[in-house]
């Protein structure tokens, strides 16, 4: 990277927070909430659905209204969040590490979406790992280099190829949106021969016999791992106190619900995607044993280390309560 250009990309980043910091902080009582794509977010479902961050506004004596804006990839819902086009930003655990290092602990998380893996599926039946991956095929996650998929392909690599070599498939990586890498997948006729998923679109592309994994990312991180997350800054936190702890106690509620009764989930799934999918296929998919709806993030430190060790960040993160809110600090997490 050339001076000039990271001088360019400096005044960017300052031009990007300065006007964060120019946008008047919303009044409390509005809440402005970014969502992607996959059955890991059913608990923003249940609490859209059931109203339920209304229903913790009342309790505390205000009137909320929550506005939702459906977004894909990290880059760009890190932007919405610096530019205050939104409140409560959700996405992988890679750009929440990305924007919490740029902006030196402004952003912290809420709290975790769950514990569940994401696939790595070809539909090429010779490739049997990532050396069989040539400069000809295309892997799609939902933002190429940044995304928490486009990283755990980074690890993956580092380990296949040896030390210093997680970005070996960097070049052959692009940015597909799941819906859209899932039809490319399937269709055979495009460049794409790899998709780093999630659910429901991995395990609808494996009802495929033309479509195989080549790994899940608990391999990749040793087990359970909570790859999305919802965060917000320490500024609104602090600003709108009780809009914040309605959405808390509502995120809290919503993942309960979503942990004990898989079949709510699904159908809520359905409902809110309005999706075509049928909803015992829905509720299989999240029913998996290594499915797990919780709040407290796991492995993220795991996930944190490797990309300060690798230059992607320039702060260690540390403890997993050093880039998280209080409100989960008395929990176990990682």
């Amino acid at each position: 990277m050339t001076s000039a250009f990271r001088s360019l990309a400096r005044l960017a980043l300052v031009a990007v927070l300065g006007a964060a910091a120019s946008v008047p902080a919303s009044a409390e009582g509005l809440i402005r909430i970014s969502q992607q794509f996959g059955t890991l977010y059913i608990p923003f479902h249940i609490l859209r659905d059931q109203n339920l961050i209304e229903k913790h506004g009342k309790e505390l004596g205000l009137d909320i209204t929550v506005e939702w804006a459906k977004l894909s990839g990290g880059n760009a819902i890190n932007d919405a969040l610096l530019s205050g086009s939104v409140d409560i930003a959700s996405a992988g655990i890679g750009p929440f590490f990305t924007l919490w290092d740029r902006t030196k602990g402004a952003v912290k998380i809420i709290g975790a979406f769950g514990a569940t893996p994401n696939y790595l599926l070809t539909n090429k039946p010779e490739i049997k790992s990532l050396k069989d991956f040539g400069p000809n095929d295309r892997i799609a996650s939902p933002a190429a280099l940044v995304s928490v998929q486009a990283r755990e392909l980074q690890i993956a690599a580092e380990k296949e190829f040896g030390p210093g070599n997680h970005g070996k498939l960097d070049s052959i990586q692009v940015s597909l949106p799941h819906p859209d890498a899932t039809a490319a997948l399937l269709s055979g006729s495009t460049e794409i021969t790899g998709h780093v998923s999630n659910s429901p679109f991995q395990e609808q592309a494996l009802k495929n016999p033309k479509i195989h994994k080549v790994w899940s990312s608990y391999d990749i991180l040793g087990g359970p791992f909570t790859p999305t997350v919802a965060y917000t800054t320490v500024k609104w936190r602090d600003e709108n106190p009780k809009t914040y702890l309605a959405f808390f106690r509502a995120f809290e509620e919503a993942t309960a619900l979503a942990a004990r009764d898989r079949k709510l989930g699904a159908a809520t799934y359905i409902k809110i995607e309005q999706s075509k999918l049928d909803p015992a296929f829905v509720e299989e998919v999240i029913s998996n044993p290594e499915v797990e709806f919780t709040l407290v993030p796991s492995k993220t430190e795991v996930f944190g280390d490797f990309l300060y060790r690798t230059g992607a960040i320039k702060t260690k993160p540390g403890s997993w309560k050093d880039y998280t809110f209080p409100e989960l600090h008395s929990q176990s997490g990682s």
